[in-house]
């Protein structure tokens, strides 16, 4: 069983510091609502006809993070995501019934790797190499963006693991 270190973001720090922290944080959050759960439970849906699941939002965050950094930031081209096809753009979410739990967390872990170092000594303004619905996007607004992202889905998360387990807190 992995124990997530989650560290509270600084009061004062620049910018990106700042940004980063809260993006780890975050992070650090939707992993914590999966520690102590079995594979079942992770692949447990919220409720019909929701495809929602524990699994399916790190699936999902697996694929944000590999969008944003990988793809928008650093200009990597991607025919298919790691979960979704073009015959399944949710599949993400949508096939968890037999995933392997164990392989998917681990792949996450390696997303969010690959999104640290796609950033890694960028300053905010930095430009993305891909544009985004025709505009350009800076690595600023793809980490608000990230930010967001995963608070909405850890408020998901938060009420699938309280479901699951009457487990709440942060």
């Amino acid at each position: 069983m992995t124990t997530t270190e989650r560290i509270d973001p600084p009061f004062a720090a620049d910018e990106t510091a700042m940004l980063t922290a809260w993006l780890d944080y975050h992070r650090a959050t939707l992993l914590l609502k999966t520690e102590g759960l079995t594979p079942e439970q992770l692949r447990e849906r919220s409720v019909p006809p929701s495809s929602l699941s524990l699994l399916g939002l790190v699936r999902h965050m697996a694929e944000v993070e590999r969008h944003w950094f990988l793809g928008i930031l650093q200009g990597q081209e991607f025919e298919e995501g790691i979960y979704w096809t073009s015959e399944d753009e949710d599949g993400d979410f949508n096939q968890v019934d037999g995933a392997d739990a164990e392989a998917d967390l681990a792949t996450f872990r390696t997303q969010v790797g690959l999104a640290r170092e796609a950033a890694a000594g960028l300053p905010p303004e930095t430009p993305g190499k891909r544009l985004r619905r025709g505009e350009e996007v800076t690595l600023r607004w793809i980490l608000v963006h990230m930010i967001e992202e995963y608070a909405r889905h850890n408020g998901h998360a938060d009420l699938l693991r309280e479901r699951i387990d009457g487990a709440t807190g942060e």
